[in-house]
């Protein structure tokens, strides 16, 4: 095989607007279709708001009017700030490296810091117009795919607010399909809400605003499941917030922010935080508490504003500056010290949810000893497992994206669907587990729930995540269940499974439901496999009138040789998600609670029957 040609020809220099266009992902992330809360379209989003909300933030415009189009996607953001300087708009929006960040004073706590941030916002829109008003003037400019169209200056004919306008729409050529989620968008506002008290976010209309800052969020998130008041600390100046709590939840939530950006990964702060709180803990009982028991069931939010933040990447979602770690480790032991001998009475609360944890984690260590020496005796490997060559494996920092990205299991109901899988799978990626009839309902349960029971302790001990969820074996997840009622049971017994004990792998999209046609729909000449009433009826329209119709109600009853289709590149997954349910673990304890009656009468009052219920 020739060596392909490396000469003058293949060096090519890219101007800022191509070079935006061409590697999107390192502006904005994932170009993704606005399914998940990071895609890129939101990042859009972002971009423009940390601009409005960097102009509250230096006391200029307490409102952000916000109006968004679900369905064509287009995007206008007006802010009541100083609005950028007239004579230089364009470049503010199209030269890359240029904007008022760079002047500490004009912008002392910015997001912003790369002058890139709305530039790649107008690269990457099919449509782009900013509108800049101050002193009775305006200037605006129109782009279309970042290339200048027409541009304008000239006095206001009616009054209007000095401010900045941004309008744009993303370009569908890069990101395919996408749509904006109402829930996705409106929890990032809420965000910006929550870390700006007093900053009112207006969103097609509706306003979403917080006066008690953080503090709000933690009681939002938290709810009733708070066992003391939250200890709430915002300094003068604003440069440092915290808050905290904790609940009977088996695993730590942080929120974390920096200059207004919501730091999805954390970073140095978060890590401070964790440290302070343990030192002022440990300090206030004069005790020796370990760091698991002390943060065990924690919820709590960190806030700082630096001049010169350093981020790990464009999309700003974890904190580098290391150097102001030590210093900020000691403030916050400092500041939740004194809320703590402030309030002695929540304090002690706290202090028995630690000790009581610390007492648990003793009792749990015993069960899981008992439990690994019954599975050592039972067999060396997981009877119900059928394993893969490769597996998943994370980098040494604990990075999402590591290798084995495409490997899955296939969790599946008895030894008929599950032989059908085994058959046509591929061993290389894709494993599968077999379920002994219906799993525990471990809604309620305690943690030691999972090394009393067998085929829980079995599933674990498969994917690997007993002692740390970086340790899964496997990219994906999956369900695979039976589309009857006892398959559909199955399904949301797993899922409560997961949302009990692991939250936070159903949090990084790790789990599925594997969708499998539903009917078959064939004639002598063709057939079709369908997956919804509606894509059978288009399947009969095709056929004719004596097309054979196959109900499949069980994944046994497609032979191997039909199934590979299903689980192969083009599978259908659906993923379980938990980003759009503020009161997810009520929802949960009502549908798979103790409370029967309840939920009976619920059902009663709302079922609906339809033609195919009786098919």
């Amino acid at each position: 095989m020739a060596t392909p040609a490396y000469d003058d020809q293949t060096i090519k220099s890219l101007s800022s607007l191509e070079h935006i266009r061409a590697r999107a992902g390192m502006y904005i992330g994932r170009t993704a279709d606005g399914a998940h809360y990071e895609d890129g379209i939101y990042i859009l989003l972002k971009e423009v708001v940390d601009n409005a909300v960097d102009e509250f933030i230096m006391g200029c415009g307490k409102r952000i009017d916000i109006t968004l189009d679900w369905n064509s996607g287009a995007v206008s953001v007006r802010d009541r700030g100083r609005g950028i300087p007239l004579g230089k708009v364009v470049d503010c929006v199209s030269q890359i490296n240029t904007g008022g960040k760079f002047d500490t004073d004009a912008f002392q706590f910015s997001v912003g810091m790369n002058g890139v941030g709305t530039k790649a916002v107008n690269a990457l829109s099919e449509d782009f117009r900013v509108r800049s008003v101050r002193d009775g003037e305006f200037s605006e400019a129109v782009f279309k795919f970042g290339k200048l169209v027409s541009k304008k200056r000239a006095p206001l004919k009616t009054p209007e607010p000095d401010g900045t306008l941004v309008e744009f729409k993303p370009d569908p050529a890069i990101f395919k399909n996408f749509r904006f989620r109402e829930e996705l968008v409106t929890r990032r506002l809420k965000m910006y809400a929550y870390l700006n008290a007093g900053l009112a976010i207006r969103l097609n209309g509706e306003t979403i605003v917080s006066e008690n800052g953080l503090a709000d969020l933690i009681a939002d998130d938290a709810q009733f499941e708070k066992l003391y008041k939250p200890f709430h600390y915002r300094a003068k100046d604003n440069k440092l917030e915290v808050v905290f709590t904790h609940t009977n939840r088996f695993s730590e939530t942080y929120y974390s922010f920096v200059n207004g950006q919501f730091t999805s990964d954390g970073g140095v702060h978060l890590s401070a935080f964790k440290e302070g709180l343990l030192r002022a803990v440990n300090e206030y009982a004069k005790g020796k508490f370990d760091g698991d028991d002390v943060r065990d069931g924690v919820i709590g939010a960190i806030a700082i504003r630096l001049k010169n933040p350093i981020f790990e990447s464009q999309t700003k979602n974890k904190l580098g500056n290391a150097e102001i770690r030590s210093e900020l480790v000691d403030e916050i032991r400092r500041v939740v010290l004194e809320m703590l001998h402030r309030e002695p009475s929540e304090a002690d609360r706290l202090v028995q949810k630690i000790k009581d944890t610390a007492s648990l984690r003793k009792e749990l260590n015993t069960v899981k000893k008992k439990a690994r020496e019954n599975a050592r005796a039972v067999s060396v490997h997981v009877p119900q497992l059928k394993d893969c060559k490769e597996h998943l494996r994370l980098d040494k920092k604990g990075d999402k994206k590591g290798w084995g990205e495409d490997t899955m299991i296939f969790l599946t109901e008895g030894l008929s669907a599950g032989g059908t899988l085994t058959q046509c799978r591929n061993a290389v990626n894709q494993a599968v587990y077999f379920l002994r009839g219906k799993p525990l309902n471990v809604c309620g349960q305690k943690r030691d729930a999972l090394y009393k029971n067998v085929e829980l302790f079995n599933l674990v001990k498969s994917l690997d995540i007993e002692d740390s969820l970086e340790r899964l074996r496997y990219g994906k997840i999956i369900f695979a269940t039976d589309a009857d009622v006892d398959g559909l049971h199955i399904r949301n017994l797993l899922i409560t499974f997961f949302m009990r004990f692991f939250k936070e792998l159903v949090a990084d999209r790790r789990v599925f439901i594997l969708e499998t046609p539903l009917f078959r729909v064939r004639n002598k000449k063709e057939q079709y496999y369908c997956f919804t009433g509606e894509e059978r009826e288009k399947a009969i329209a095709k056929c004719g009138a004596g097309a054979e119709i196959t109900r499949f109600k069980g994944l046994g009853e497609l032979n191997a040789k039909e199934f590979k289709d299903f689980i192969g590149p083009d599978m259908r997954l659906t993923p379980v998600e938990c980003e759009g349910d503020s009161q997810l673990d009520k929802t949960i304890e009502f549908y798979m609670g103790s409370n029967s009656p309840d939920r009976r009468g619920y059902i009663m009052d709302n079922l609906v029957c339809t033609a195919d219920s009786f098919e």
